[in-house]
């Protein structure tokens, strides 16, 4: 199974059967600079075996799904000179794409019909000047849509990660959500007062986002716990949002020592976090890349975002995969 990396209710859905799309190509080796030789490893090094692990080598040959986690084409609008390269069936769009509620964020979506199945989790800019419930609805309304429109099968099915499984097939599920993050106490102050979050989406606080947090974590858990012990054999992918990790190899050193690095990742240590079938957790929001394997179950936690317009992020590849 592999998936595209571009910069990506509760319910339970089954993928239905859609054609078949153009055989995928495979991803070039992500380059990367001295920097990051710690935080983004190759294909090759990805196989090795995780001190104290063993760690299965990633299958070929499968269905692929291709995700980017990052865009932050609001800012300033760029969707004129982002180009989405196909390279996997599959897409999932977990970083910042736009403000839902602007019409040039569906019209963008719509342009992904070279894909079989797009992903979406709603994310932190997604409800500025406006607010989470009509964001949801926006979206929910144009999943509506798309599937109305999608009778013929040539559009491609839109996906939304809200709290959601997704079986994508009889060995591998997704689950996605925001995340959000857990505030921590003696950040909640200079959060409230400096991230825009709190001041261009109505009616949310530091006290709902980490509510928020919580509930999408509980969720999270509970789905992966439900899967495991009935399914042992089931592999599991996570997309979010926010990071789940505050791993060293994880975290822009720059932000290493941050007053509101909670805003950015979460350290989970429950069983959506520690679970042997969760194999890969991708998410964004940090505007830094990795992509290692986890000490402590040899899943696979990766970034792929591309930053901001005027502010590109190192080691961004517009043909990035992921396979399972």
């Amino acid at each position: 199974m592999k998936f595209t990396t571009l910069l990506a209710t509760t319910s339970t859905v089954s993928a239905a059967p859609i054609a078949a799309p153009n055989p995928a190509a495979i991803a070039k080796p992500l380059a990367i600079s001295s920097t990051q030789a710690r935080n983004v490893y190759t294909e090759a090094e990805r196989r090795q075996t995780v001190p104290g692990k063993e760690v299965r080598a990633t299958s070929h040959g499968r269905d692929s799904v291709k995700f980017t986690l990052y865009l932050h084409l609001e800012a300033p609008k760029s969707y004129d000179v982002f180009k989405v390269v196909p390279s996997a069936p599959y897409l999932a769009l977990i970083g910042d794409i736009d403000c839902v509620k602007d019409s040039e964020f569906c019209e963008f979506t719509t342009k992904l019909s070279k894909f079989k199945i797009v992903f979406l989790v709603l994310k932190n800019h997604d409800s500025y000047h406006s607010n989470w419930t009509s964001t949801k609805e926006n979206i929910l309304d144009f999943e509506k849509e798309n599937r109305e429109k999608n009778t013929a099968g040539n559009l491609g099915s839109f996906i939304f990660l809200d709290q959601t499984r997704f079986d994508l097939s009889d060995e591998i599920t997704i689950l996605g959500c925001t995340l959000f993050s857990s505030i921590l106490p003696p950040q909640v102050e200079m959060a409230g007062f400096g991230l825009k979050d709190f001041y261009h989406t109505e009616d949310w606080t530091v006290e709902r986002h980490s509510q928020a947090h919580k509930a999408d974590l509980e969720r999270l858990n509970t789905q992966v716990k439900s899967i495991s012990e009935p399914e042992p054999h089931r592999k599991i992918i996570i997309f979010t949002h926010h990071s789940p990790t505050v791993s060293s190899l994880a975290t822009d050193p720059v932000n290493a020592n941050s007053q509101v690095s909670s805003r950015f990742s979460s350290d989970l240590s429950e069983i959506c976090w520690t679970s042997l079938n969760v194999r890969v957790w991708a998410y964004g929001h940090t505007h830094f890349n990795c992509d290692f394997l986890d000490p402590g179950n040899g899943k696979r936690a990766v970034t792929n975002q591309s930053g901001y317009y005027f502010k590109q992020s190192e080691g961004f590849d517009e043909t990035k995969t992921i396979e399972i």
